[in-house]
């Protein structure tokens, strides 16, 4: 006779009241998590999935949220039944939960060992030494280095990989029977990432844990998961196994989400691309001070000696890990932080500029940031965001600025007339268009693409691959594409420049160090990565 499982969602079902009408969110869903399994709940952004995770420890904003039909089962208790105090006793010790976003999941007032030790000692009774010991086997376990130095860390000190470790330790910490991971994966570089999953599923056969596991990265689902939910407008469209659903989808939507990873090839460049940038022995070295006097004692040497030269249409990709410099660089590029070493731009040298001198090449050089929310301002509608540059740029040619705008808006596939809403009254694709579009509207020769699609969803990314494509073929603009994403980064980049620890390992065709990496760090990379 067969267990009966660890959870069972029957017609679960969650209506939000906004302004006073009732939004269908989602809709008598159905499935069950075994215990020692892994089921993923996949989907588009606005499909029903964090809901209904969340739905599970009651974590909705109620009574905003309620719940029309439905049970929810764990050990055959009803969840929906339980009081406060009940479930006061599940959260975080029985069903622990790795939310998506760690910067404001984690207290931004509070050190990573006093947020660890409040779990430990609100469901184990742990104080003192034994605490202590806890805290640091956990943030060992989930692969974070020096972690007696790291657990006195403040959120805002640590990177978004450490911050998500920091959040799967406090998951774990407990060791629960049903782990929710929402998105658990989604901000880590593809090594830190195979190890997380290998940490999860270490810890799942070590304890019999169930994960219910909620991403957009059909690549970790593949090889993650036991089983599958596909999501869409708030209804299961399609379940069953992994590999039969990746094998032979049934449902038109799972058909479209499983074909939705970037693809196609950079366009070439022009045989007579004239070079745009180039640096040479380009260094930012952060000081190391110690003692009473604050002298300085070492650097932490986070772009060391690199060398680049891009041309005009052309994209250069950059990899590597958290921490190992890519973002840093992108910032001296446009002299947004110091560095030392020759940046040429367009036959101007601009190391050495003066904020004033810099000021009108930076219509030139323009950056779109990695999250589309907090890159741009709550306060500022669409119209205001997307014009800034040409108030400053152009204040001369003001009954223009209208024009350029809508023009601008349609470039990226945003209807003109949304000009007047707000950053939150958009799915996060679009988000990222707004930001692609302001940084269009100035007709920049280069932009610097900061992880631009890691917090969308695979469909999202494509689309978005397909517009900055696009975009280049038009305007033969110039990239710089940070990312994580190897699936992403092989879709739009000519050239390839690997990064470890400041310093490059790895430059030359994309297409050759897809094919035929050399160094073992680009080796790894490559084998890590579940595209």
């Amino acid at each position: 006779m067969n267990a009966p499982p660890l959870l069972q969602i029957e017609n679960l079902s969650v209506d939000f009241k906004v302004d006073n009408q009732l939004v269908h969110t989602v809709k008598n869903i159905s499935f069950q998590l075994e215990k020692g399994k892994t089921l993923a709940l996949v989907g588009e952004s606005g499909s029903g999935k964090s809901v209904s995770a969340l739905s599970i420890l009651r974590l909705l904003p109620y009574p905003t949220a309620h719940h029309p039909s439905g049970r929810i089962l764990f050990n055959g208790q009803d969840i929906m039944q339980m009081d406060a105090k009940q479930m006061q006793k599940v959260r975080g010790d029985r069903i622990g939960m790795i939310f998506q976003e760690p910067m404001t999941s984690l207290n931004p007032l509070h050190k990573v060992d006093k947020q660890i030790r409040e779990v430990l000692k609100l469901h184990k009774g742990l104080n003192g030494k034994a605490a202590t010991d806890r805290v640091l086997e956990l943030l060992s376990m989930v692969g974070i280095r020096s972690p007696r130095q790291k657990m006195q860390a403040y959120p805002h000190e640590l990177s978004g990989g450490q911050r998500q470790r920091v959040m799967i330790a406090m998951a774990l910490a407990n060791e629960p029977e049903i782990l929710i991971a929402d998105e658990p994966t989604t901000a880590l570089d593809v090594t830190i990432q195979a190890q997380i999953l290998d940490l999860l599923a270490s810890l799942q056969q070590q304890l019999g844990m169930a994960i219910l596991l909620i991403t957009h990265d059909l690549g970790i689902v593949r090889h993650f998961s036991d089983q599958i939910c596909i999501m869409h407008q708030g209804e299961i469209v399609e379940s069953g196994e992994t590999q039969r659903i990746f094998s032979a989808p049934q449902h038109d939507y799972s058909l479209k989400l499983l074909n939705a990873d970037p693809r196609g090839k950079p366009t070439p460049i022009q045989d007579n691309a004239k070079e745009l940038l180039r640096t040479r022995s380009l260094d930012v070295w952060f000081p190391i001070r110690k003692g009473v006097f604050a002298r300085v004692a070492d650097y932490v040497k986070a772009v060391n000696n690199i060398n680049i030269t891009i041309k005009q249409g052309q994209t250069l990709g950059i990899v590597g890990e958290s921490g190992s410099g890519k973002t840093t660089l992108g910032l001296a590029l446009i002299r947004l932080i110091e560095s030392k070493g020759q940046i040429q731009f367009n036959g101007n040298r601009l190391d050495g500029l003066s904020h004033a001198q810099m000021k009108p090449l930076r219509r030139e050089i323009q950056i779109v940031f990695q999250d589309p929310f907090g890159s741009l301002s709550p306060r500022m509608s669409i119209s205001e965001i997307v014009s800034e540059g040409l108030a400053v740029h152009d204040p001369n040619n003001r009954a223009k600025h209208e024009q350029q705008l809508i023009a601008a808006l349609e470039e990226v596939g945003l209807d003109p007339d949304a000009r007047h809403r707000y950053p939150h009254e958009f799915s996060g694709g679009q988000r990222q268009r707004i930001a692609i579009a302001r940084a269009l509207i100035l007709k920049p020769k280069l932009i610097i693409l900061d992880e631009p699609t890691s917090a969308l969803d695979r469909t999202v990314q494509s689309q978005i691959i397909e517009l900055l494509r696009d975009i280049q073929i038009k305007y033969q603009l110039s990239y710089i594409f940070i990312s994580h994403d190897l699936a992403v980064v092989k879709a739009l980049s000519h050239d390839l420049m690997v990064m470890k620890e400041g310093q490059v390992v790895e430059q030359g065709s994309a297409e050759r160090i897809f094919q035929q990496p050399e160094h073992t760090y680009t080796q790894a990379l490559l084998d890590a990565a579940f595209y």
